[in-house]
């Protein structure tokens, strides 16, 4: 298979080309000085926002809190450098790893941080997540940044967050998401209300019709939207702050963070992922951590061999197998 010389996308993700050098189209329209000028930019923004909304009482942001070390990074700088007052809230999806679990309780503790473990009725989710192995539920695009089911899951971690941030009037929802993960551009913005309706009719619409009325429980009202007012902004630190995955794994190792040795090597907190690669992998051709290791590689942050080898080891298969098991899929299903 014909890889990108520069980065590692494959020739079979969508709208890939490559020059007579092998260089990827992504690679070549990328221009580095800007982003050092962007993330000056987005980190000014965040400081300014933070002045002006740190709340005296209640809570100044809300952390969607998976336990994985790009989350962790990010709950510790909120709370160390930016001095805010956080809820953290874990989305029990019941594929969390248990070493993940303990991982969350030392930071939660050591940041001295309230936290939240928000547990979605399991019979919902399992049927959700089946659908999402054998349909395509939302636009092709989403299939480029991640998997079926990780979309799935992801999409009601947001509108739970979201839901409990317009409740509390609190100012800030914070991801956790890698530089690859968030474009800078997308790193700050504010909600609005027509920008949210829309989001939420292209998940829940087929969420809905997968797993049932049920699933409506974890997104919003027309209540929440006549609460346009209290629509926070979302905010992801890491897109505009310095990043190096070695230095982070080594700075939240004093929080009581260690890394589990049950997860596959592109995720430090869910089983489930594993298996949602693999599902991927043999439905698309391609993986879907291609593009934001390919980002990541493309920026800086990681190194080509390092994406190659994460992009190119096999799944566990022993996980996949209890994963398999508690959705109820049979291996040649």
């Amino acid at each position: 298979m014909k890889i990108c010389t520069r980065c590692v996308l494959p020739e079979t993700f969508p709208g890939v080309s490559f020059d007579e050098r092998g260089v990827c189209n992504f690679c070549r329209s990328f221009k580095p000085e800007r982003l050092e000028e962007s993330k000056e930019k987005y980190h000014a923004r965040f400081e300014e926002l933070v002045a002006g909304r740190r709340r005296r009482g209640g809570y100044d942001a809300i952390m969607a809190y998976s336990g994985g070390k790009d989350s962790t990074y990010t709950l510790m700088v909120l709370r160390r450098r930016f001095g805010l007052s956080i809820l953290a809230l874990t989305l029990d999806n019941g594929f969390i790893s248990p070493a993940s679990i303990e991982n969350i309780r030392n930071v939660v503790e050591t940041l001295g941080v309230d936290h939240v473990l928000y547990k979605p009725r399991f019979d919902v989710l399992r049927t959700l997540f089946r659908s999402a192995v054998s349909s395509q539920m939302y636009a092709p695009k989403t299939l480029e940044r991640a998997s079926t089911i990780c979309t799935s899951c992801m999409g009601v971690v947001k509108f739970v967050v979201l839901r409990m941030a317009i409740e509390g009037d609190i100012p800030f929802v914070a991801y956790g998401w890698s530089p690859g993960q968030a474009p800078i551009e997308a790193s700050i913005f504010k909600n609005n209300a027509a920008m949210i309706r829309s989001m939420q009719k292209a998940l829940l619409e087929p969420m809905r019709e997968a797993a049932g009325p049920e699933i409506e429980n974890y997104f919003l009202t027309e209540a929440h939207f006549a609460s346009a007012d209290r629509f926070p902004y979302n905010v992801s630190p890491l897109a505009f702050l310095d990043y190096d995955e070695g230095r982070i794994i080594e700075e939240i190792k004093a929080l009581g963070w260690r890394k589990p040795e049950d997860t596959d090597p592109n995720s430090t907190n869910c089983l489930l992922n594993a298996f949602a690669n693999e599902i991927h992998r043999k439905a698309w051709s391609f993986h879907p951590y291609a593009f934001e290791l390919a980002k990541l590689v493309r920026e800086g942050y990681m190194e080509r061999l390092e994406a190659l080898s994460r992009l190119e080891t096999a799944e566990m298969s022993e996980i996949v197998a209890r994963v398999r098991s508690r959705l109820g899929i049979e291996s040649d299903d």
